[in-house]
């Protein structure tokens, strides 16, 4: 099955790099439409108020990981304004204007730290310029602060708003040019900003996807095949037009395959309310025979056979492992899976657009709008310049609004009522069975220790989805698999199940199952060392030294590895939580866990208590890691961190997971695929930042993927028991 998300990981990052090196500098546009504004247009970023006030644009879609308050932060800085005067402002969606939009894979802030700030540098230097020509002063005579020009020797000021009309007239300079500040002279970057957004949030005011409204608009409900890749044979159409307030029945492509025929029936209506109850007089048939043979029974069927054969690929191979483990004093092996996991947002997909003299404007919470602008011109055969998307916020994404799907639903409805605007919204069952599944996988893993208890060679045969020797989307593993290129005698081996099931990117995409795995599997393996997992990864880890791995990964994104940054967070959270060893008994039990990942190093250890039941509670988590040399935003980074960690709570705890019967998924809700409610929650996360000479990068996810085997590894530490397998339920620590 294709998915609607085309652009590879590697593909992904190439464009994100190309794409963080274009800035529409000079593009003299307002970012969004504001008829009757008075404010002088500086840039594509930056407008300014007669009351020397800004508007300051953020560029990239805002899911709460804090981008439209953080990006404008690092403008706001060059720019040398207050804080105070700063509005920021979600741009429209233009990669022509502002290069790669994307919220996905923590690449914002890495591609975006030193852009913004030049462009705020270069702002300020055209006021600078605008003020020296004013007063025939020289430029390095001049000050700035609060978005005002100083002249010390005459006395002279100027704010930013009197000099604005003569500055937009400036031409910029190259903004790679331009000086910026040195961080010990930082007044915003590294100061606490509450979310711009939060107190509207607070308030409940519309700011979502689904709060738009549109004078005229309509909206639409929409029934998809339950069944992937099945297809529409018939419906009754006459029964649902025949309801009061329906406006139109319209079969459609659903989009997981364009190319493929009608797999989808929409119902619009003056309410979403009576569209959606109209579905029940729908009565659609589908061809589904060829599907009905996938199912979560079948897949893991296959995927003990094959584990228990030779690996169909190759992945990365070092020494002779088998050798290695036949001479080894001890070995240790296991098997490990995971299931497919659902992104479940609080706010179900939806999305607005209206179609009028052949141009359509989408009002859309994406993730990833350039992928919606290609899918949509595919889906509705028109010119990509002729789409205009306006971004909205986004409640919850994690990955799943990197497909957008929903997009080229609303656009087909959309065409087929022009001059109408048109929301679609999809309810919470159409959400958990049309989503594009976090891909489930089964590892054989086999390790070898010497005499003194040093790991010497690691295998593992790994079984996912995919076919032709590849993985499906969000399935594969990097070929730099933590400790896999510090170990002398290394095979890893994948095979592959052919599915129907679309998959996508769930938050820290296959980190968040990888981690579980090798971090779990390792305790066990320091466990038969005698020692403890801290110790067994610094005795991997060696001496302090960068790793650069010729090749690389799959999707290019971990092409180097700092064996120090790794142990300086590993020692910190054991210096943070106390860390003793290897304790826990009587229904208590520590664990540690430590994943590189997004470019980001992090070691968490967490205290946990498992009841008579078997219910575990996660008591306490210490977290620390290692982002670069900067943070940002201090408050919303450690809010980051702590969702993660829930997040990750979540995967393990709370029963997660997508199953698959007769080709369709079999989750309904929140009492059937549960997130973490707020007992679940930990008393305290305590986070703390190891600050290094490094990049800044992003905090979306590289903090969730520890935190799931350090639980797992609690448990075994309070129980005995060991968890191979996700998610845990209570009968697992009953039995």
């Amino acid at each position: 099955m294709t998915a609607p998300l085309m652009l590879g990981r590697r593909a992904l990052l190439k464009a994100t790099l190309v794409g963080g090196a274009v800035l529409a500098f000079d593009a003299r546009i307002a970012f969004a439409a504001n008829p009757g504004d008075k404010a002088t247009v500086i840039n594509a970023y930056i407008r300014v108020n007669p009351d020397n006030s800004f508007i300051i644009g953020a560029k990239n879609p805002e899911i709460g990981q804090g981008v439209k308050t953080m990006l404008p932060m690092l403008i706001a800085e060059e720019l040398d304004v207050d804080w105070a005067q700063v509005t920021p402002e979600t741009t429209i969606a233009d990669d022509k204007v502002y290069g790669f939009q994307i919220a996905g894979g923590s690449f914002t802030t890495p591609m975006n730290y030193i852009p913004m700030r030049q462009v705020g540098a270069a702002a300020r230097a055209m006021f600078v310029k605008a003020a020296a020509a004013q007063w025939n002063v020289p430029e390095n005579a001049l000050t700035t602060a609060g978005g005002t020009v100083t002249h010390a020797a005459s006395k002279r000021s100027a704010t930013y708003a009197q000099l604005a009309a003569a500055a937009a007239k400036v031409a910029a300079p190259a903004l790679d040019k331009v000086p910026l500040k040195e961080p010990a002279a930082f007044r915003i970057i590294g100061r606490s900003k509450i979310g711009i957004d939060t107190p509207a949030i607070v308030a409940g005011k519309p700011l979502f996807g689904i709060d738009v409204a549109k004078p005229g608009m309509v909206q639409a409900a929409i029934e998809a095949c339950p069944t992937y890749g099945g297809t529409l044979v018939s419906f009754d159409e006459a029964a649902v037009k025949a309801l009061p307030g329906i406006i139109a029945v319209i079969p459609m492509n659903s989009s997981y395959d364009l190319k493929g025929g009608h797999d989808a029936v929409a119902i619009v209506a003056e309410s979403w309310w009576v569209a959606n109850q109209a579905r029940a007089a729908l009565k659609p048939v589908w061809s589904v025979d060829a599907q009905k043979g996938y199912s979560t029974a079948s897949f893991a069927r296959q995927a003990t056979e094959k584990m228990d054969g030779k690996a169909e690929t190759t992945l990365f191979s070092k020494g002779d492992a088998t050798r290695a483990l036949a001479g080894a004093a001890k070995t240790v092996s296991a098997r490990y899976d995971y299931p497919f996991l659902a992104h479940a947002t609080l706010e179900p997909q939806n999305c607005t657009a209206e179609f009028r003299d052949g141009k359509i404007e989408f009002w859309a919470p994406t993730q990833f709008p350039a992928d919606g602008r290609r899918i949509v011109a595919e889906a509705i055969g028109i010119a990509p310049e002729n789409i205009t998307i306006h971004m909205t916020r986004i409640g919850g994404g994690f990955g799943r609004r990197l497909s957008n799907d929903y997009m080229a639903q609303v656009a087909q409805i959309a065409k087929a009522l022009p001059g109408r605007p048109v929301k679609l919204i999809w309810n919470r069952t159409d959400d958990l069975r049309h989503d594009f599944y976090r891909p489930g996988g089964w590892h054989s893993l086999s390790a070898g220790l010497d005499g003194e208890g040093r790991l010497t060679a690691l295998t593992d045969h790994f079984v996912t989805y995919g076919k032709d020797g590849k993985p499906a989307t969000g399935a594969g593993m990097h070929d730099t698999e933590f400790p896999v290129r510090l170990l002398g005698d290394v095979a890893l081996g994948v095979s592959f199940i052919e599915s129907n099931v679309p998959t996508g990117y769930l938050r820290a995409p296959t980190s968040n199952a990888m981690a579980f795995v090798f971090q779990s599997f390792l305790d066990e393996v320091a466990l038969a060392a005698g020692t403890d997992l801290p110790e067994m990864l610094r005795r991997i880890l060696g001496e302090p030294r960068v790793l650069k791995f010729e090749g690389g990964s799959p999707d290019g994104s971990t092409p180097e590895f700092n064996t120090g940054r790794a142990r300086a967070i590993i020692d910190k959270v054991c210096q943070m939580a106390g860390w003793k060893g290897r304790e826990g008994g009587n229904g208590k039990g520590r664990g540690f866990g430590f994943y590189y990942s997004h470019r980001g190093y992090f070691a968490e250890v967490v205290d946990i208590s498992v009841s008579e039941k078997g219910a575990v509670q996660v008591e306490k988590v210490w977290v620390a890691g290692d982002v670069g040399a900067q943070i940002i935003n201090p408050i919303n980074a450690v809010h980051q961190v702590q969702g993660s960690v829930i997040d990750g709570i979540g995967q393990i705890l709370s029963g997660q997971k997508v199953e698959i019967v007769n080709g369709a998924a079999n989750r309904t809700n929140f009492h059937d695929y549960p997130l973490p409610r707020i007992g679940a929650a930990p008393e305290d996360v305590v986070v703390e930042f190891v600050l290094s000479d490094a990049p800044v990068t992003g905090l979306g996810e590289p903090a969730l993927p520890p935190v799931v085997p350090a639980i797992a590894n609690a448990i075994f530490a309070a129980t005995g028991k060991r968890v191979r397998s996700l998610p845990v339920v209570p009968a697992d620590l009953t039995a």
